[in-house]
């Protein structure tokens, strides 16, 4: 055995072992086995996987890292699993699905303005949806004046839509003139998740020579003025009105009092309305059509958003239905849209 092992270059470990191998089973005994272990040592214990489901139906609305960070504490003596891992123990009994893909608001174009006089920089936002007395939806528009604090205007509007938040704009517009620059969050009605971040509303006012000037998503505390307002504001929401008539006199008591009387700490203890006067951009009575350069390759977009380019219809955005658009040769050869 030992000359025969030399001869083959094997251990005569091997050789006793493929001798009885053949011995039991003959040349099928020969044959290639797995080297895998018969358990791998990366399989999670079955009582592992027991605690971790019988958690997540304890606990329906957790995640696995939560499942996972909790279990630990419980017990640090046990090696509990990645949450990755969690995961798909979760999914395979059936209590976890796929994660919901969200998303997310075109990336902001330029640097935020700071407000430097009156109507420089507009902020608007919903406050929040709230129930009235008699079950209705109150989801109040609320804007300000970011540099006076000057509350513009102040609506019980029920939803977010643009049907009723454009007349609130053009009333204010009509009393207050136009504002430089407007910032909002990325909710509707001022943003969408297209391409350009367009709607309705933000399309009327770049057409109005409005700046609309859309935060970082996640970062009220760009808007920090405004969402320092809503606090405020909760003083004429607590307790609900009864409906939406009520509510809305109450804010229009709360708007006069808030400009007028109510001193404001970051004005020196002086109400806004000191430091607020009308822009002097009036509201015009003919919104003016985009003008473009001689030599820019104007085009219309179609009612389902797409312009027509060398043969092909390309998407741009359906808030631009109906608009003028202008294609223009970039210096590195690419062809931009501009609206």
């Amino acid at each position: 055995m030992t000359e025969l092992c030399d001869a083959f270059s094997i251990s005569r470990k091997t050789g006793y072992k493929w001798r009885e191998r053949y011995a039991a089973s003959g040349a099928a005994g020969l044959i290639e086995r797995s080297h895998a272990p018969n358990r791998p040592a990366h399989v999670t214990p079955q009582a592992v996987v027991e605690e971790i489901i019988a958690r997540r139906r304890m606990r329906p609305s957790w995640g696995p890292r939560k499942i996972v960070v909790t279990l630990g504490e419980l017990y640090p003596h046990i090696a509990w699993p990645a949450p990755s891992t969690a995961g798909e123990i979760l999914k395979r009994a059936g209590l976890a699905g796929p994660r919901r893909l969200h998303r997310r608001a075109p990336p902001r174009l330029g640097e935020l303005t700071r407000a430097e006089r009156p109507n420089h920089l507009w902020a608007v936002d919903h406050k929040g949806c709230v129930r009235l007395g008699d079950g209705t939806r109150c989801e109040p528009l609320t804007i300000t004046d970011s540099f006076s604090r000057y509350l513009i205007s102040l609506s019980a509007t029920t939803n977010t839509r643009e049907e009723q938040a454009r007349p609130l704009f053009e009333q204010a517009f009509q009393e207050h003139g136009l504002p430089d620059a407007i910032r909002s969050d990325n909710g509707s009605p001022f943003a969408s998740t297209g391409v350009t971040g367009l709607t309705a509303l933000s399309v009327w006012w770049a057409k109005l020579g409005v700046a609309h000037e859309r935060i970082d998503p996640g970062r009220p505390q760009q808007n920090g003025r405004h969402e320092r307002f809503h606090r405020t504001l909760l003083e004429a929401m607590q307790p609900p009105s009864a409906d939406r008539p009520t509510q809305e006199r109450r804010f229009e008591v709360f708007l006069r009092e808030y400009n007028d009387e109510r001193p404001h700490e970051a004005l020196g203890q002086k109400p806004p309305s000191r430091f607020y006067a009308p822009s002097p951009r009036a509201m015009p009575d003919r919104i003016p059509e985009p003008d473009y350069p001689r030599d820019a390759m104007a085009r219309e977009v179609r009612q389902n958003g797409e312009i027509k380019w060398r043969g092909k219809l390309i998407a741009v955005s359906t808030a631009l239905a109906g608009e003028t658009v202008c294609v223009e040769e970039t210096e590195q050869g690419e062809w931009q849209v501009r609206f």
